[in-house]
């Protein structure tokens, strides 16, 4: 009996710790998956990091994420306003139409757009004649001057895009009929005049500035006070049957030119850009931060994918940001503030 007693009570232990040892195995084991997913619920991110490069982590977004990323960051920045202006108009004849703005300006060139007007010309189709051109240069003149702009203070200006094309003869020569000058400027001039206007100077010395134009883009920027522009292909390349790749492969290396200190913040202007920033404004704001390139996908038209393009060959060469597009700026209004 005692023999038995005792083989019992060693069996009875045995089942004890058995029973022990599975409920810490087990309840232990529940518990500790339980606080891990709680930590998991709490700290989503952590789980997305690692160590390994070629695997996507929290601060290395995938291509598919970037394509369909609608968060811009805001930049907030309010120009200085015009003190006792005069008010000056100009019309600019593009490579894709004419477009006219009336600014405020004072004696320190600070400046305030107060009206501007879209159009089309249909200059790089060759098919505006001289009476076309001619209405449409009364309609901006009649406009300017009924909106208190006087004569002496209306200007003309052709943009080096438009300047390459054959009906620029019959623009300017119309234009001297109706008794005015015509200002014909170089792509290195009207990049520097697209700075002069978009760039502020609080960013001269930490920004650059691209103008992706229909004729050409012009990319510019300040570095020991010179202003330096470069040109390259504009957005209506395709028309010429240019690859996609010669493209981005010149303005890659136009852009890699650019100072390394002043690749922070570009300030950018055209009629691409201004349909990239429409997908993203927000009210009525001066200023838009732009998206990445391939969040811009769903603009299929072939002027916006060349546009956008070139957009990626920026921004690729030079790791900037933040593209801020400026909805008041124009070359033309940098040829206003040069008077």
């Amino acid at each position: 009996m005692k023999r038995l007693t005792v083989a019992g009570r060693l069996i009875i232990t045995a089942i004890i710790l058995g029973a022990i040892f599975l409920g810490y195995k087990y309840l232990g084991g529940e518990k500790a998956l339980n606080q891990m997913s709680e930590d998991r619920a709490q700290s989503p991110q952590t789980e997305a990091s690692n160590t390994d490069p070629d695997l996507p982590s929290a601060e290395t977004p995938t291509e598919n994420s970037e394509a369909t990323s609608t968060e811009v960051s805001t930049f907030s920045y309010t120009p200085p306003g015009p003190v006792d202006g005069k008010l000056r108009g100009v019309v600019e004849l593009g490579a894709s139409g004419f477009n006219s703005f009336i600014i405020k300006v004072d004696k320190e060139k600070r400046w305030s757009l107060e009206k501007s007007e879209f159009g089309n010309s249909l200059v790089t189709e060759n098919m505006a004649t001289d009476e076309d051109v001619r209405i449409g240069l009364k309609k901006y003149i009649a406009g300017m001057l009924d909106y208190g702009v006087g004569s002496k203070d209306i200007h003309f200006v052709v943009s080096s895009g438009a300047a390459k094309a054959d009906v620029t003869v019959k623009i300017t020569r119309v234009l001297k009929s109706l008794g005015y000058v015509v200002n014909q400027v170089t792509a290195e001039q009207e990049g520097q005049l697209a700075l002069k206007s978009v760039l502020p100077t609080e960013y001269a010395g930490k920004a650059f500035v691209v103008d992706i134009g229909s004729g050409n883009t012009k990319i510019s920027w300040i570095e020991n006070g010179k202003v330096s522009a470069l040109e390259s292909y504009g957005a209506k390349y395709f028309q010429d049957g240019t690859d996609d790749s010669k493209v981005y492969q010149e303005v890659s290396a136009k852009a890699k030119q650019i100072p390394e200190d002043l690749r922070k913040t570009c300030f950018i202007i055209g009629g691409v850009p201004f349909e990239m920033a429409k997908e993203v404004r927000k009210g009525k704001e001066r200023y838009t931060t732009l998206s990445a390139p391939l969040a811009y996908s769903k603009l299929t038209n072939a002027k916006s994918k060349a546009g956008v393009n070139i957009y990626k060959a920026v921004t690729d060469a030079t790791g900037c940001q933040q593209f801020v597009f400026d909805w008041d700026a124009n070359f033309t209004i940098g040829f206003l503030l040069g008077l």
